[in-house]
């Protein structure tokens, strides 16, 4: 069994990503990403935090727009308009959960398309699907970067998502195809998932119940992803994947924390500077 560590390889983008910050900086061009937070989430904060300190590292210029949470909807509207008129922002991201009374979709299609760096708009969602070059969701392109990252071909491969979400589960469909995988999804409406997840060569969970997949669930030598991100009783950071007792039938997994985490934040900061490029 061998760990998937998605630490290691973020560091790793993280250093091209400083070089090629240096290099667009001599043409005069610097990367900048607007990052709105609306309420006091306290996991939003953290997030928050990670992605500051992530540009900062890289060179990547950042601003914060921290709303409360009375926020009307129309507020964020026109901070979202103004900062899609602003010549000097590359990327905007929306920092989700948003307070209940906001619509988030509707704010996302806000987001011009050429600066929506979580690739949420309906347009990146669109060229996703049909192969074109567009803004990959974070999560679903750490996922998949850390697989090429490791040699696992998904050519022909049964891969089996766990989770149907518009932020994970639906892009990393499109990703798989497009890598020749023949793709699954389950979700909460599924009948016997264990009988779907046992044929998985490559099994992705990104359902958010913690140790969800058991070892009974997982066929011997499968490549296991956990996207999950819970906490148990303890408070402590655990994965959607019974860790200790999967990895014991695994060829390859994520651990929690450690692996795609880190990932997601590596390819954000990838999407400001292909952002900042194609402004170039």
């Amino acid at each position: 069994m061998k760990i998937i560590d998605g630490k290691a390889l973020a560091k790793k983008i993280r250093e091209n990503l400083k070089l090629e910050v240096e290099d667009l900086k001599k043409e005069g061009i610097n990367p900048k990403l607007a990052v709105i937070m609306v309420g006091d989430d306290s996991a939003s904060k953290v997030y928050v935090r990670n992605k500051s300190r992530a540009c900062e590292e890289i060179g990547i210029e950042y601003e914060e727009y921290l709303l409360n949470s009375n926020t009307t909807m129309q507020e964020l509207l026109d901070l979202i308009e103004s900062l899609n008129n602003n010549p000097n922002i590359d990327g905007i991201l929306l920092q989700s959960p948003v307070p209940n009374h906001l619509d988030i979709n509707k704010a996302f299609r806000a987001i011009l398309p050429d600066k929506d760096v979580d690739g949420f708009h309906p347009i990146n969602a669109g060229k996703l699907s049909i192969g074109e070059d567009c803004f990959i969701p974070c999560t679903p392109h750490g996922v998949i970067r850390m697989l090429e990252e490791y040699n696992i071909d998904m050519q022909g491969k049964n891969v089996v998502i766990l989770g149907r979400s518009n932020i994970v589960g639906k892009p990393l469909i499109q990703c798989c195809l497009q890598k020749n995988a023949t793709v699954t999804v389950c979700h909460s409406k599924t009948q016997n998932i264990s009988q779907i997840t046992k044929n998985a060569d490559i099994l992705i969970s990104a359902i958010g119940k913690a140790k969800f997949v058991k070892e009974d669930m997982v066929k011997e030598n499968a490549v296991v992803i956990d996207v999950g991100i819970n906490r148990n009783e303890e408070g402590k950071l655990t994965g959607d994947v019974d860790f200790e007792n999967v990895s014991k039938k695994a060829s390859y997994i994520t651990p929690v924390p450690g692996g795609v985490g880190p990932m997601t934040i590596a390819m954000l900061m990838e999407n400001v500077v292909k952002a900042a490029k194609q402004r170039k």
